[in-house]
């Protein structure tokens, strides 16, 4: 089974975004979110029902999601059993660390792989039950990326 959990568009206009989803893949929403991480404000949505979610963010141009002018496929999240040690992985892997929610005490990270133009999210799975509670109230547990197992842990 998968940690891949969701998909991510930066969208100028999350409104219409979420609109013109639901018309054309018949997909619900949750409610928007309007939250901040550090000094960018944002508003944010997922999906209903269920992994793999999609998930909305429109925030001004210049924070964690870069520009956001124009409409874009932003990241794939994952679970991870451990932030620092996944970060770390990728970094020491090549894919370098675009954006982290540590220092603002959220445990996920960016990580950009230039081979889809976009990034990887690790988000850490102490987090998991406070997502459920939020966008899938009642949901099941989602696998993570096991950090110790992983098989090009450089630790091993």
């Amino acid at each position: 089974m998968s940690a891949f959990y969701h998909v991510c568009f930066t969208v100028p206009d999350l409104n219409a975004a979420m609109q013109d989803f639901s018309a054309t893949a018949g997909v619900t929403w949750k409610e928007p979110v309007s939250a901040s991480i550090g000094e960018w404000d944002y508003r944010i949505v997922f999906t209903a029902g269920g992994a793999p979610f999609i998930e909305l963010i429109e925030a001004p141009p210049g924070g964690p999601w870069g520009d956001t002018t124009e409409a874009r496929f932003h990241h794939l999240g994952f679970w991870t059993s451990d932030i620092e040690a996944g970060s770390r992985r990728l970094t020491q892997n090549g894919f370098p660390q675009a954006f982290s929610g540590c220092p603002y005490g959220r445990p996920f990270a960016y990580h950009r792989l230039n081979s889809i133009g976009s990034h990887i999210e690790l988000v850490d799975e102490d987090r998991q039950q406070s997502f459920i509670d939020s966008w899938h109230h009642g949901g099941q547990p989602m696998p993570a990326i096991n950090e110790e197992a992983f098989p090009w842990n450089p630790s091993h």
